[in-house]
């Protein structure tokens, strides 16, 4: 049996917490501030302490510090109705053992637990610590002026927490996600809060490189190399030493450099082109691509043992039809960041504009919203947002639709096959995900086909003419329809 304490003004919080300690067989106190809660945690050593932010007097972020340095073995979860990445990587820099944001079901909040109280048991064996290495004082927010990376959604929530775990590592990053969804911005973070932030941060897209020029580019040259070599030439890893370098679409690097960068990253040694003689550099690589990596290794193209050195640690950044609670919060972070970087009055939307913008599927993510929003204020130049000034939206081509498309039902249909998808998550829910990756290009190409024709093509499919009107007007799809 094992000793929790309970940190919350929120009496519904305690109580639901203390019922379920019974449940699982410990004990517990409640209490509603940190100075309580200090006082109870001096009078009964708690094996684990679940402890809210925004408390009267004391925050919770203020108080992990005091209750380490009283249990150091104590393993101290936070909990929160405002979750984002500053407060989730400020929780981890403190030393707190995960973090819960509210609303959370019992059952998360019973797994947790038992595996904070399984840390404070080991740490305490071992006479550690159960938080992560303090990282060193993160810089403001977006010091290099990128966008914040914006969402309350659950699935933002899991990426918030990953880069606060990731980030004080030396742990090589791998990123996987769709075009747009915001690959570049993580791996800003991740440099911004890791121990190598006063470093340099050295972005590389690999698809645009010039495939003959590739390896001068990554590992530099000598003088004399090859013709047009008239000076030496640092090379872009080189350039990354003490900091960071992000290697975008990665599975596009050559083959024959891959050996290359392997070496780099187990020894630290750079060979230049033309050069006898290594160099050093110690830099921390993050890669990302959309494509299958574990596919490209499968058909040869990757190397196996390069793949197994960049996916130390994996982190998948959703798309944003999965993530629709976020799009609001998004929409309004982008009319105020746009209108104040071009010095226009801010906008607002109306409801109904801000309906459509929900609708649609957003095959280019957060990237394509921003651009929707970008076009939007350049119309209404401080007015409001309505339906009419948002541009048509962007449907991928068919072979990029085919794998959005398949990538996504397999991904779903894996989730359920393997009991992976919440319980809260309902055979209805699934069937709209699956609608929202199929309709959009189903109803496209059907229209297209039949030269806008809407009766024609709602015959084929085998919908009513004022369903299918309903359906495209839904995906926003408008231009070109005839009756």
């Amino acid at each position: 049996m094992s000793h929790l304490l309970f940190i919350d003004d929120e009496q519904s919080i305690c109580w639901g917490l203390t019922k379920l300690a019974q449940r699982m067989g410990h004990t517990s106190e409640a209490v509603g501030s940190a100075e309580l809660g200090l006082r109870a945690a001096e009078r009964q050593k708690p094996d684990a302490i679940v402890l809210d932010v925004r408390l009267p007097g004391m925050t919770g972020l203020e108080a992990i510090e005091k209750f380490q340095a009283l249990w150091p073995e104590v393993a101290v979860v936070i909990i929160t109705a405002y979750g984002d990445l500053e407060t989730a990587v400020e929780a981890v820099r403190r030393g707190a053992f995960e973090y819960l944001v509210k609303p959370f079901d019992l059952q998360l909040a019973e797994r947790t637990m038992t595996r904070a109280l399984a840390a404070s048991l080991t740490k305490a064996k071992a006479g550690e610590s159960p938080g992560s290495s303090p990282a060193s004082e993160p810089p403001g927010d977006s010091p290099d002026g990128n966008e914040k990376i914006v969402g309350k959604s659950a699935a933002m929530q899991a990426v918030f927490k990953q880069i606060a775990l990731v980030a004080p590592s030396s742990a090589c990053v791998h990123l996987h996600g769709e075009s747009g969804t915001g690959k570049e911005l993580v791996a800003r973070a991740i440099h911004r809060y890791s121990q190598r932030a006063n470093g340099s941060f050295v972005p590389v897209n690999l698809a645009a490189l010039n495939p003959t020029l590739a390896e001068s580019e990554l590992f530099g040259h000598v003088k004399g190399a090859f013709t047009g070599a008239d000076s030496p030439r640092q090379g872009l890893l080189e350039q990354a030493d003490g900091g960071t370098i992000f290697l975008d679409e990665v599975a596009d690097i050559p083959l024959a450099l891959q050996v290359k960068l392997l070496r780099a990253l187990e020894h630290g040694e750079i060979w230049p082109v033309g050069g006898n003689q290594p160099r050093r550099a110690d830099f921390r690589l993050i890669s990302a691509t959309h494509q299958d990596l574990r596919q490209r290794v499968a058909d040869g193209s990757f190397r196996h043992d390069l793949y197994f050195r960049l996916v130390t640690f994996e982190l998948a950044l959703p798309p944003l039809r999965d993530r629709r609670d976020d799009i609001a919060e998004l929409t309004q972070y982008f009319l105020n960041r746009l209108a104040s970087r071009s010095g226009m009055p801010r906008a607002t939307i109306s409801a109904e504009a801000q309906e459509e913008l929900e609708r649609r599927p957003w095959f280019g993510n957060v990237r394509e919203l921003r651009n929707v929003i970008e076009h939007a204020l350049v119309l209404v130049r401080g007015g409001t947002v309505e339906p009419t000034h948002l541009p048509a939206p962007v449907l991928p081509s068919p072979a990029a639709t085919s794998t959005n498309v398949e990538d996504g039902l397999k991904q779903l249909v894996t989730a359920w096959a393997k009991s992976q998808i919440p319980e809260a998550t309902d055979g209805a829910d699934l069937y709209q995900r699956l609608l929202l990756l199929i309709e959009p290009p189903l109803f496209q190409a059907a229209i297209e086909h039949h030269h806008g024709q809407v009766a024609t093509a709602a015959r084929v499919l085998g919908l009513h003419r004022t369903t299918l009107k309903k359906k495209l007007d839904e995906c926003g799809i408008e231009e070109g329809v005839r009756e």
